[in-house]
């Protein structure tokens, strides 16, 4: 048989297989891109959790069980509509406000801190956590409704919508978190087409804003944090221990690193947190520069990705949203590594999908699975 004839044989088969592939990530309304990429970071923080905390089997089968939960949690709203995110989006918002101002009320105490909310019966809650996904759905839905770029009122509005949910986070505190929620939500104006007097206007105001919570609004261990980036070697052994080790840590690691499970600064139990927080220094010590920019390049294409489906939405709600999520995402990624490099002081932030903790990953996931409900309903979308 002649190769052309081999080829039309096999041509109309294998355009069947693509097309009943293709059909398969459709009908479960999933990204097939942003899936594998979205695994392969998954399969990589499993294994770092395992290293990290000393093969501890124990809180490697809880990471699993949070991926599992958050990836079926991803297949769920992808099936939903975008427009039942929309209509739900100010009354999730208003449940989140109220539930951070139960906590600030009655909250639970753990480690200095008041973020839990105790359900009798059931478990605890920590609400911060909702206002990560709530806070942009709420901005999307606002500014969505209006004409765009918004007006000083509109703006106004967004701003206190966006102020008083991140102050009430911040003082609990938890300042990592506020942060973040802060940011979904600056982003959604910023997508919004907000006009740049009125950015720089708001900056110009936020420098004596920055003053007065540096004498009242921030706790003696937050400022000593800012202090403790500029010069960790002044006190070596205290506030600079962490920056020290993590530092030492991500250089020892080299070009090519240590190996998986030879880690000497976490396995030693020099590098604090090295599980959550610092997991990037542990990473750089086993897997060197290059295992570092394999996992920047699976983030770079996986926010890439996420950029091209915001793009891709014509509809106003699904494209605020979607780009929020993603540039969420990329500040997740910038402030831990920025913290554990040294660069950004230390805020409690984990490395997405690579830091061990179930909250952290479920809610990570929930928000891919909207973007993924944006993408695969966004014909649907008006």
């Amino acid at each position: 048989m002649a190769p052309q004839e081999r080829f039309l044989r096999h041509a109309p088969r294998d355009g069947r297989e693509f097309r009943q592939r293709r059909s398969l990530w459709l009908w479960l309304k999933l990204d097939p891109v942003l899936f594998l990429l979205l695994g392969l970071l998954a399969v990589l923080g499993m294994f770092e959790v395992y290293s990290a905390t000393d093969r501890d089997l124990g809180m490697l089968t809880k990471q699993g069980g949070s991926f599992l939960l958050g990836f079926a949690l991803l297949l769920i709203l992808a099936q939903i509509p975008p427009r039942i995110y929309r209509l739900w989006s100010p009354w999730f918002y208003a449940l989140g406000t109220l539930l951070l101002l139960a906590v600030a009320v009655a909250g639970q105490v753990r480690l200095g801190a008041r973020r839990w909310l105790h359900i009798p019966g059931v478990t605890s809650i920590q609400p911060s956590e909702f206002m990560k996904l709530a806070m942009p759905m709420m901005l999307a839905w606002f500014l969505s409704a209006r004409p765009l770029p918004p007006r000083i009122l509109p703006f106004v509005v967004s701003l206190v919508l966006l102020i008083v949910p991140a102050a009430l986070i911040a003082r609990q505190p938890d300042l990592g978190t506020a942060i973040l929620v802060f940011s979904a939500g600056f982003f959604c104006l910023f997508l919004a087409g907000l006009s740049w007097w009125i950015l720089g206007g708001a900056l110009t105001a936020s420098l004596p804003a920055a003053w007065v919570a540096w004498k009242f609004l921030l706790h003696d261990y937050q400022r000593q944090r800012i202090i403790t980036l500029f010069s960790p070697e002044s006190d070596p052994l205290g506030n600079g221990w962490n920056i020290i080790q993590s530092k030492t840590a991500i250089g020892s690691g080299g070009f090519l690193g240590k190996g998986w499970l030879h880690g000497t600064q976490s396995h030693l139990d020099f590098l604090p947190e090295g599980h959550t927080d610092f997991v990037i220094a542990a990473f750089s010590e086993e897997f060197g520069f290059i295992g570092v920019m394999v996992l920047l390049i699976l983030y770079a294409l996986l926010i890439a990705r996420c950029l091209q489906i915001a793009n891709a939405t014509q509809d106003g709600y699904g494209r605020l949203l979607a780009g929020s999520i993603t540039l969420s995402f990329f500040v997740y990624v910038f402030v831990n590594m920025g913290m554990v490099s040294g660069i950004l002081p230390v805020v409690g932030v984990p490395l997405p999908f690579i830091s061990y903790g179930g909250t952290a990953v479920v809610t990570l996931l929930a928000g891919f699975g909207m973007l993924m409900s944006i993408h695969s309903h966004k014909k649907l979308l008006g």
